[in-house]
């Protein structure tokens, strides 16, 4: 149980860090910008070793069932902590600066379809395995190598318009009603999961 809190605890931090990187996003104008600001997210994750569902979820497929336990507590503890950054942001300044383009942005989500959320979150899921395990297998011996990698993959995630689950969390809470994007997100959330073990399948299945 402690373990557990412990993990949750992580994951909260980590909601909280993908939020932030979220918020740049929506306050600067140029895209390109935004998204590599973006990368901040991302790297706080894995520089402090916190648990992102998207950097966790690709693994399902090579343990046992109970770390899928520890995938749901991550993404409950990203939920979390998207929610209590998206709470905080609507008392400060920032939040009329940022809240008519995080509404278009997030109504543009919602009034897709699933499937093409699905698609999309397959691929922001293959991007987001890519990121984590570049960093993870080549950052002690290809520090700046491994963290261009990271920028370079959340950038074309963002930019492309995949879809990823922890920052529509953000998006979501931050601008609809629950009732708008429950759906859609836990279909991105599974498109994710997809995207992510298909991917790490593959390459395990070549380096064998």
């Amino acid at each position: 149980m402690v373990k557990h809190f412990k993990e949750f605890g992580f994951a909260v931090l980590a909601g909280m860090a993908i939020s932030i990187g979220c918020v740049v996003f929506l306050s600067v104008e140029n895209a390109v910008a935004g998204s590599i600001l973006f990368s901040v997210g991302l790297l706080t994750v894995l520089v402090f070793k916190l648990n992102l569902f998207t950097g966790k979820a690709p693994y399902m497929c090579k343990n046992k069932p109970s770390y899928w336990l520890f995938v749901a507590i991550v993404w409950l503890g990203n939920f979390a902590g998207t929610g209590i950054t998206s709470v905080l942001i609507k008392f400060t300044r920032v939040y009329d600066k940022i809240i008519d383009r995080c509404t278009s942005l997030a109504e543009i989500k919602v009034n897709d379809s699933l499937l093409s959320l699905f698609i999309l979150g397959i691929f922001c899921g293959i991007m987001m395995y890519i990121a984590v395990d570049t960093y993870i297998n080549h950052s002690k011996e290809n520090g700046f190598a491994s963290t261009l990698a990271v920028v370079f993959c959340v950038s074309v995630f963002i930019l492309s318009g995949f879809e990823h689950s922890v920052a529509d969390m953000f998006y979501f809470m931050l601008s609809l009603p629950v009732s708008k994007w429950i759906i859609p997100l836990l279909v991105i959330t599974f498109g994710n999961i997809v995207g992510g073990n298909l991917f790490c399948l593959l390459t395990k299945i070549k380096r064998d």
